[in-house]
């Protein structure tokens, strides 16, 4: 059973989502891939899959593999500069030392972005800041200058960003820490001992930070700052956390075709080891702030694969779309319940097949996805997202309270 609009590979591993870009009608996705296994491996590659709306993907050819001084291409991000050159960075690695990248370059040798040619490196890990985690190139124009934070992990017991500028994208010179928190800052929430996956936007002239939480090898959350970026360096004014539950996570920024301000995640504990794949990704979701909270919401894409659904309470096809406001909501299969909602007046609790996770809530609306193995949920307080085994190809909702609405969702 696979999910049909949220992306999976063909075969193997994938995790984190990257390089997201709206080009020529269409949008360019990027994402870690391990083809020929079921788990992570250093060997990841940059693998390719191309979309019309961001929810119905065809495979591409790896754009780039391993070899050629890398024994992993691991995750980074793609620019286009004034002139319409584009370019990847990404994170190089090599044994022994993975933990401690560097940031290679890539440049495509046909329009179609199918084929890539490695560069030069362009940064490593700055002489005199002891670290022992460097990874994760996120490449933003900065005024007249181009700016590069890398996510790291410092002897200090505190994660950073470290930051690079560049007039042309090729030189690259080291300017110092962006941002830092300690490991052991826990108020409002906590931000571990490794930034993932950092990166600056801006949303109604706000800068945003959004990073993915690494401790001691464990893959926790995403937390959000909001705050002041000037001169190179951001100042924090409020933290939050995005995500909740075991799930989501590595998020990757993007503008989507009418330059909204989008974010996706690599969802985790989704796969089929029979089938041979493991690892999806979230929809698309649009960001806002509200105040003095990053909000998200499912990208207004997804309403052309709304269908009529074949009652008020029952889903054909295992795939919906569905608003809800209430106390209880169980979703059965084959008389089975496969998922259960329970809110109150604080809290949100999401029970599947024994294990649950709870997030904050507060009265308002809960809009469900619901996709084959798949269930993610998105509130004003945040996103949690769990896999899920129906065992009939009917979806039955028992719930107390109001049901906004409920579609069915198809493609063409």
């Amino acid at each position: 059973m696979r999910p049909r609009f949220h992306f999976t590979a063909p075969r193997g591993w994938i995790n984190d989502p990257h390089g997201i870009t709206y080009r020529d009608g269409q949008y360019h996705l990027f994402y870690q891939h391990v083809p020929e296994g079921l788990e992570w491996a250093l060997d990841c590659r940059w693998g390719h899959a191309l979309s019309p709306d961001l929810f119905s993907f065809e495979t591409l050819p790896i754009a780039i593999g391993p070899g050629d001084g890398d024994d992993g291409v691991w995750t980074g991000c793609l620019v286009t500069d004034d002139a319409g050159e584009d370019r990847i960075f990404y994170t190089s690695v090599e044994q022994p030392g993975i933990g401690v990248g560097r940031v290679r370059m890539a440049t495509p040798i046909d329009a179609r972005w199918i084929n890539w040619r490695k560069g030069l490196v362009v940064a490593e890990a700055p002489a005199g800041v002891e670290l022992f985690a460097y990874r994760d190139p996120f490449v933003f124009r900065d005024g007249t200058q181009w700016r590069m934070w890398v996510g790291a992990a410092l002897k200090d017991d505190s994660a950073a960003a470290l930051s690079y500028v560049s007039d042309d994208l090729r030189q690259w010179a080291y300017d110092g820490v962006a941002a830092r928190r300690s490991r052991k800052d826990r108020d409002p929430v906590w931000t571990g001992a490794l930034w993932e996956c950092p990166q600056l936007l801006e949303i109604d002239g706000r800068h945003v930070m959004i990073t993915s939480v690494w401790d001691d090898d464990v893959l926790h959350h995403v937390a959000y700052a909001i705050g002041v970026h000037r001169d190179g360096r951001f100042d924090a004014e409020t933290w939050g956390r995005l995500t909740f539950g075991e799930s989501h996570y590595a998020p990757s920024y993007f503008r989507d075709a009418d330059g909204r301000a989008c974010v996706m995640f690599w969802l985790r504990h989704v796969g089929d080891a029979t089938a041979g794949w493991n690892g999806a990704h979230s929809i698309p979701y649009v960001l806002r702030i509200d105040g003095g909270r990053l909000v998200v919401t499912p990208h207004p894409g997804l309403a052309v694969h709304r269908r009529p659904s074949s009652s008020e309470r029952r889903i054909q096809g295992l795939a919906a779309e569905l608003s809800w406001t209430g106390t209880e909501l169980t979703i059965s299969s084959g008389d089975q319940p496969v998922a259960c909602i329970t809110v109150t007046t604080s809290e949100l609790t999401l029970r599947v097949a024994g294990a649950s996770w709870t997030m904050p809530h507060e009265p308002g609306p809960v809009h469900i996805i619901l996709d084959g193995p798949v269930i993610e949920i998105a509130t004003h307080s945040g996103l949690m997202a769990a896999a899920i085994a129906p065992t009939a190809n009917e979806l039955v909702l028992t719930a107390d309270g109001d049901l906004h609405h409920l579609s069915a969702l198809q493609h063409d």
